[in-house]
This record gives structure tokens, sequence and C-alpha cells, in this order.
């Protein structure tokens, strides 16, 4: 079986961070409840490594990691917009705030709640979305 994903371009406020990702036409994201998604409104889109490219700006990106120090929350240092970053749920992969994509035209973002303040026992949810598709 083959999946159609069309490369699709996003970045930060100030532009100075850029990436890509690859996404079908329609795509399951989450909104977390959790203590950083909750303030900052992000929508995540998970993908495999091979899905997410970094086009522009890795010298501007800060890390911030807490709790666990597991997830690596990565922000432009200009703007302080988190386009993307390496969750805790799904080490292998990356998330994409779905609010970052540059255009939505055509992509039908699936946006389900996440109890990301019961994390732990929700987490194993999400590990199917940084797999490749069989």
């Amino acid at each position: 079986m083959t999946h159609p994903f069309a490369w699709r371009a996003g970045g930060c406020h100030s532009g100075g961070v850029r990436f890509e990702v690859a996404l079908p036409a329609q795509v399951e994201a989450q909104s977390c409840n959790c203590s950083m998604c909750a303030l900052t409104g992000y929508v995540h889109v998970i993908v495999p490594e091979s899905r997410f490219r970094l086009t522009k700006g890795a010298a501007r990106l800060v890390e911030y990691t807490f709790n666990t120090r597991v997830a690596k929350h990565l922000f432009c240092a200009e703007c302080g917009i988190k386009s993307f970053y390496r969750p805790r749920s799904n080490p292998d992969g990356w998330s994409v705030n779905g609010r970052c994509l540059d255009s939505v035209d055509g992509l039908e973002l699936i946006i389900e709640a996440f109890d990301g303040q019961n994390w732990d026992a929700n987490a194993a949810s999400l590990s199917h979305l940084s797999k490749e598709p069989a």
C-alpha cells in the first residue's frame, strides 16, 4: 500500500526557523491539556523522523527541558515560537505545531483532545504516530 504524502512548509513567527513535514491529505492531530500545551495552544502533528526536515535556522534553536528531561522543546531564540519539538511520547519522531504550517489548504486536520495532565496513563496511545505506515 502506498501513502501519498505532500511536503508542507512551516516555521516560526520571525521566519528564522523553517521546516518541512510530509503529511497525507488527512492527518490525526492532538490538542493537549498539559501545563505546556495548554498555555501555548500547541496542536500536535506527530510524524516519523523520515517525514521531517529542518530547512533553516538550526543555530537559532534554543532547547528547554523539564520534569523527566526527555522531551526536547525547541524554540526560536528570536521570536520564542516552538514550531516543532522532539516529544517524550515519540522520541523516534517529531511533533510539529499544526498552527505553524504555512497553509492547511487541502489538509484535513482531525484534532482530538489528548489528556496530557494524565500523561503516564495516556502517552502510549500516541506511540503509533511516529511509526512508518505499513
